[in-house]
């Protein structure tokens, strides 16, 4: 084993290269981070990105593959010889692709450079779902009721749904974004939703392992940004609302919540963040809850930078990406020393996909037009320019319009401008739907749940059949 100089005693000094192993906006955003702070940075690229922004304002870059992920962006040989060859002394995994592989972290520090985010160990015990929810119950937090264990057969399953009362819900152990996982109302429903969420589990995760919790009829996701050190300091900056979802895929998220009162966020700020101290973490993560008729349940932790950190920086005026650099580095949390921290205002992002915004079939394609909006607190995440061709081998989202208010009210004015100002030709975006949201009299008032943008589709597009009729 190659001897790490980020060992326990080592002298703290700042990183001289950092290798991006991502792409898109976040690998950008990175970059931004990294020059600003005078560190040069290498980002990988499979052949499809070659013309990417990210590769175009890197100090260098590493071609590590063809377009497909496997291949890729997920190719840990590739990565790490990359790594080798240009000197980087750590990685920044991003969110998404490897950031949550424990093997990969942990083959990072074998080979003497800095995973920048969280020990091996902790991401591989926060990536079990089923392990995840035994730990954090022991310090306290509370949980949505389930199985306490995985569920092996249909028999077993069905007896403890049983016992639990429909409806409830299946999740893979190793799950995330909506992927082996289903909802089931009556026992008649329940041989097939299992058998399905195992294969979704096995196809995904290459992991079949699944488990059984009490599926809430009208919760709101609740994630709160926790940052830890090296120093034993660990802290919150505050709640992200992400209620606004499509098959459990987040569309926005706002900051302040609407529905939590103070007393709830600092009640649930200051649980995750002793959470957060007494699993010695490292680096960012979320904890997240489903918020239910006044109480908090715990959904799973992240390891890693969320999509929607933009929304805590606008709110808070706190770089995370440096932060989570400096902390990979062994210093201590600089917000450790900011007294009195106070969420600012309030900020929404919404996710800015290449698809179609009524049928969500993908819009990959080139760009033939773009414009970014502007003004006064107006954010525009992406790594997208006019002629560039959005591949069709990775997620459809191609930007973050992240605002800021002093209030919600006029936030969402505000990102309504925003939008309309946004021009992006040549392919087809999610903009008319974020914009259709934002009028719709539920979101306004905050009366909203995980629920109600998969329902009140279902409306519209029920509504729209009538009228053809």
């Amino acid at each position: 084993m190659i001897q790490s100089p980020y060992e326990q005693g080592a002298i703290i000094k700042m990183f001289k290269k950092i290798l991006i192993a991502n792409r898109g906006e976040i690998a950008l955003r990175i970059i931004r981070a990294c020059r600003e702070m005078g560190i040069e940075t290498v980002v990988v690229h499979s052949t499809a990105d070659a013309s990417s922004m990210a590769v175009r304002l890197a100090d260098e870059s590493v071609c590590i593959g063809p377009p497909q992920a496997k291949d890729s962006y997920l190719n840990i040989p590739a990565i790490l010889t990359a790594a080798a060859l240009t000197g980087a002394d750590a990685i920044h995994p991003a969110y998404g692709f490897l950031s949550e592989n424990a093997q990969f972290a942990r083959m990072v520090e074998e080979h003497g450079l800095k995973f920048i985010g969280p020990s091996p160990e902790l991401i591989e015990k926060m990536g079990d779902k089923i392990v995840a929810k035994k730990t954090v119950k022991a310090l306290g937090l509370p949980i949505v009721p389930g199985s306490e264990g995985s569920i092996d057969t249909v028999e077993d399953g069905l007896q403890i749904s049983e016992e639990m009362g429909f409806p409830i819900l299946i999740k893979a152990a190793s799950g995330g974004g909506g992927k082996g996982m289903q909802v089931v109302r009556e026992s008649s429903e329940f041989t097939e939703a299992f058998n399905t969420a195992r294969s979704e589990a096995k196809a995904n995760f290459g992991d079949d392992t699944v488990y059984i919790e009490k599926y809430l009829e009208k919760p709101r996701h609740i994630e709160i940004q926790i940052f830890g050190d090296s120093h034993g300091n660990a802290l919150h900056l505050g709640e992200r609302d992400c209620s606004i979802q499509r098959r459990h895929q987040k569309l926005l998220e706002e900051c302040p919540s609407p529905v939590l009162s103070e007393e709830e966020r600092e009640y649930i700020g200051n649980l995750a963040a002793e959470t957060a101290r007494s699993l010695g973490y490292e680096g960012a993560g979320t904890i997240e809850f489903l918020y239910e008729d006044g109480k908090f349940y715990f959904m799973e932790m992240n390891t890693r930078i969320q999509v929607e950190h933009p929304v805590t920086e606008m709110v808070t005026g706190i770089d995370l990406i440096s932060e989570q650099i400096r902390v990979a580095a062994g210093e201590p949390l600089t917000v450790c020393n900011k007294t009195g921290l106070k969420l600012r205002g309030h900020a929404i992002e919404i996710r800015v996909n290449a698809e179609d915004p009524e049928t969500f079939v993908p819009s990959p394609g080139k760009i033939t037009m773009y414009h970014a909006p502007g003004g006064l607190d107006v954010r525009f995440d992406s790594a997208i320019y006019g002629g560039y061709s959005i591949p069709p081998y990775y997620d459809s989202m191609i930007g973050k319009l992240i605002v800021h208010g002093r209030d919600r009210q006029e936030c969402i004015e505000r990102l309504k401008r925003a939008i309309r100002e946004t021009v992006i030709e040549g392919i087809k975006t999610t903009l008319p739907l974020q914009e259709w949201i934002l009028s719709q009299p539920e979101f306004i008032s905050g009366d909203y749940t995980i629920h109600w943008l998969e329902q009140k589709l279902a409306e519209k597009a029920e509504e729209k059949n009538s009228n053809r009729v």
